[in-house]
């Protein structure tokens, strides 16, 4: 008997149909041990020496597996294809070495990057021994992070008090966020215009262009910076007679994306589907490991850790020859195409991500597949054999409009897609771009033509400042600094979330306070820590590890020396002194100046104390020197400019003024009432008036101090169409109520989360959330079938919490947890019925008795009728 053994059951229950009986296959659940969670688990004077633990976990698992390879023909650890796996199935032989359960029975590693029956009985003939130096770069990542987390955290605790270190990578990811939100407190908007006119052919074609050149003199973006110069712009040209200039035509060709890696998955799935890194890596774990697909349960997809974006040459066959069945040759390359991945190779599973069979199409899976394993498959399916069709080719125009004498200049520019190519099946989103595909036709015109200049048209602008993060942007930034790697990326995201360092708001990072003080801190007396440069440097020295060009002692030693120095010079310093470092740190950006000239740090209060950095229980705040004479507080918001007034223990005090609406010429102001802040069209009505001006909430999560004129204009505008619903085509529309921000479709409502922009949310994304609204069931969220039984997994939620049920057992999510995987779900139900007493067990698990409450034998108490059918 051979035993085999998978980090998931999942895994395991897929896998033990493909090899028959002479094979068991385990699962470990995940990684069985690790460094004790107390100082000097690692001993950088004892050559890194590490201490491991098994988990209390994954103990049961342990003793299965011992029980089972003690008399076996042989151990087969068939771990996940990259470093992690590598050290899973490492720490699995290290614990039954030490239990003395081998024996002599020979242990081989076999690795596969689907889980199909050809995959798996395939890489079932080619064993191989453990890789030591995927095992080395292991170790020294694991004793890295435990170094830092364990020296830095004390350091932050003593000079910090609340604080804590966010690791070592995603300390650098805090940066990379509190950075960006320090640009956009610097950020001054500045206003301009732009004028733009309707020109007719004599063919009665209408074009539209924007003025280019004036006086003869080209006009750069903020030329124009007041509506009187606009007007006097638009004098000049009312008296202009125009024609065609020069026209230039080309043609472009775009190609199609390569397939998937795990950060392309984790951004396009954030853009089209909604979902979050982590969110996306548990779906794509699930297709990944198996599902029941006509009863046979198969791996839908390939491994989803990786850097590649290369296929297999059989997947590039397989795909070339459905393009040309289902498209036609127009839509097939002459020859393969061949994609080389840009970033380093780190988890060493070449292959992107792609379906094991692409015959196998999103269609045929609809009735297998929940509704996001559907969307996220459909989504791999898609830009899988999209990246092996032909380009895309657009015919793009350029027309210049002059006036007869020259000195006036507009520009109009159109494209057409003269073949779609891959377009028709695939387009890639973008973060805080438009559609650089979307067609924009441009009627025919010839150089010398005459044309007859219709409607005339000005508009304000202002700047924007440079727009947060989204987890997509995020993690494509991390890509192209060469931080993190695929299996770190939706980890990271979740620590900076789970230790309230960030916050989303319409689905964009913020940092909260303790995140920038924790910054501050860390930039202030231990820059070199949190350099991109150094981080990325010293990613690459660990693949080096990975890839038997690096010592990994070596490498450790050569950071210990280093680090451990710069914590010892933080040895004598005291609070007061850090809170005055971090004070002028960031006095800069809550503390700018204004027109006015005033003092931004005299306390508005007392007017005689200095506004400082204060620590209190719960974080950093801004205090004024007198307390407790004077208790004026705020929180850490910018209080002055454009870019808000957080005044008054961070409360807009007052009426901010933020500009004219251009098409009423009423004044737009911002203002706070007995419920809460909201923008204003018009000004404070008289008690003569009957009318009162209109004003619309402000969405909760919405800072006060990021509101702008036109976010403001935007908001006033409100209800607006989304767009019509592909199967009604009756109009979704997107407001605000009584409640909050909502959509509306016919008679389904359903409200906007935290997560989404009322004023930004598109149609599909509409769509999708009205779906959910239709479908969604207060029993819970189906996890997937327990390996033992079959039967589901529900993910709930309670009175104390989210927890998950099975068979009558119900286990509560640890503290801060609000999604779980159905492995992990598997992990905690075991954990907990092992708890239980065993007649507890026995009572659940029995069938309720017919015509009884749930579990409890008694007879159903009668119940009064609940208002609008409800049950």
């Amino acid at each position: 008997m051979q035993i085999v053994v998978v980090e998931s059951p999942a895994k395991a229950k897929t896998i033990n149909k493909y090899l028959g009986p002479d094979y068991m296959v385990l699962a470990s659940y995940g990684h069985v041990r690790d460094l004790p969670a107390k100082d000097g688990s690692v001993r950088p004077d004892q050559d890194f020496a590490m201490d491991w633990e098994v988990d209390a976990g994954a103990e049961k698992h342990i003793r299965e597996i011992a029980g089972a390879v003690k008399g076996a023909d042989g151990l087969i650890l068939a771990t996940d294809p990259d470093r992690e796996g590598e050290a899973i199935s490492w720490h699995v032989r290290g614990v039954l070495d030490q239990r003395k359960a081998l024996n002599g029975v020979p242990v081989k590693r076999v690795v596969f990057n689907e889980v199909t029956r050809a995959a798996v009985l395939d890489a079932m003939q080619h064993p191989r021994d453990l890789d030591q130096e995927l095992i080395d770069a292991y170790l020294a990542r694991r004793a890295l992070d435990y170094l830092v987390g364990f020296t830095l955290s004390p350091v932050l605790w003593r000079k910090l008090p609340g604080s804590r270190s966010a690791g070592r990578v995603q300390s650098v990811a805090l940066r990379l966020i509190c950075d960006r939100e320090s640009e956009i407190e610097k950020f001054r908007a500045e206003e301009y215009w732009t004028i733009e006119a309707d020109f007719l052919t004599p063919r009665g074609g209408l074009v539209t262009a924007q003025l280019q050149r004036l006086d003869g003199a080209k006009l750069d973006k903020l030329a124009i910076q007041s509506e009187a110069r606009a007007h006097a712009a638009e004098d000049k040209i009312e008296g202009a007679q125009f024609h065609v200039g020069e026209v230039e035509r080309k043609q472009a060709r775009r190609h199609p994306y390569p397939p998937f890696t795990t950060s392309t998955l984790q951004q396009e799935a954030s853009r089209k589907l909604g979902f979050g890194a982590k969110r996306t890596m548990q779906i794509a774990q699930r297709l990944y490991e198996g599902v029941d697909v006509g009863g046979e349960t198969v791996g839908l997809i390939t491994y989803m850790r990786t850097d590649g974006v290369q296929m297999a040459a059989e997947a590039i066959s397989a795909t070339r020859r459905l393009i040309e069945n289902r498209h036609g040759g127009r839509y097939l390359p002459a020859q393969p195409r061949a994609y080389k991945a840009k970033a380093k190779n780190a988890q060493e599973a070449h292959e992107a991500i792609r379906p094991t069979d692409v015959g196998r199409l999103p269609a045929s899976l609809a009735v297998h597949l929940d509704r996001d394993q559907l969307r996220l498959y459909e989504l791999i399916w898609k830009r899988t054999v999209a990246s092996q069709m032909e380009s895309a080719i657009l015919d793009q125009i350029g027309a210049d409009i002059d006036s007869a004498d020259g000195q006036i200049s507009f520009r109009a520019t159109g494209s057409v897609i003269k073949f779609d190519g891959f377009l028709t099946l695939y387009r890639e989103d973008r973060d805080d771009a438009g559609d650089e595909d979307a067609e924009k036709p441009l009627p025919d015109v010839a150089p010398g033509e005459a044309l007859s200049r219709e409607a005339l048209r000005s508009a304000q602008h202002f700047t924007q400042p440079p727009p947060r993060f989204t987890e997509a942007s995020l993690v494509k930034k991390l890509e192209e600094l060469g931080i993190g790697r695929p299996s770190t990326y939706a980890s990271i995201i979740s620590v900076l979330q789970d230790r309230k360092y960030v916050r989303l708001e319409s689905r964009r990072f913020v940092p909260e306070d303790r995140g920038r003080v924790v910054t501050a801190f860390l930039e202030s007396f231990f820059k070199r820590y949190v350099e991109y440069g150094f981080t990325a440097d010293l990613e690459e020295q660990l693949d080096d590890i990975s890839d038997g060009r690096a010592n990994w002692k070596a490498v450790l030693r050569d950071f210990w020396q280093a680090f451990s120095k710069a914590v010892d010079g933080t040895q004598h310093l005291r609070v007061a002194e850090v809170l005055d470092t971090i004070d002028r740190e960031l006095g800069p950006h809550f503390f700018p100046p204004d027109a006015s000239g005033r003092d931004p740090r005299l306390c508005p209060s007392c007017g005689t104390g200095r506004l400082g950095l204060k620590l209190g229980k719960f974080g950093a705040f801004i205090g004024c020197s007198n307390y407790p004479d004077c208790r004026y507080t705020r929180p850490l918001t910018v209080a002055n400019g454009e870019n808000g007034h957080g005044e008054g223990n961070g409360e807009l005090v007052g009426t901010r003024e933020l500009g004219t609406d251009p098409t009423t010429g009423l004044p737009v102001s911002l203002r706070k009432g007995p419920y809460g802040n909201y923008v204003q069209l018009g000004p404070a009505p008289d008690s003569k008036d009957k009318e009162k001006p209109k004003r619309v909430g402000l969405p909760k999560g919405i800072d006060p101090a990021s509101v702008t004129l036109d976010r403001a204009l935007r908001l006033l505008a409100l209800p607006r169409i989304v767009g019509l619903h592909p199967e009604s085509g009756k109009p979704i529309g997107a407001g605000i109520g009584r409640f909050g921000p909502y959509l509306k479709h016919e008679n389904t409502y359903r409200s906007l989360g935290a997560g989404e922009d009322v004023l930004e949310i598109g149609l599909n994304r509409a769509v999708d959330l009205l779906a959910d609204a239709k479908s969604r069931r207060p029993a819970g969220r189906d996890l997937g079938a327990h390996p033992d039984d079959g039967k589901p997994v529900i993910l709930k939620s309670g009175r104390y919490g989210p927890y998950v049920a099975h068979g009558g057992v119900n286990a509560n999510l640890r503290k801060g947890r609000d999604e779980v995987t159905l492995d992990e779900a598997v992990g905690l139900l075991s954990a907990r019925a092992a708890k239980m007493p065993s007649k507890a067990r026995v009572a659940r698990s029995k069938p309720k008795s017919e015509g009884s409450e749930a579990g409890t034998g008694r007879k159903p108490r009668a119940r009064k009728p609940k208002p609008n059918g409800e049950g």
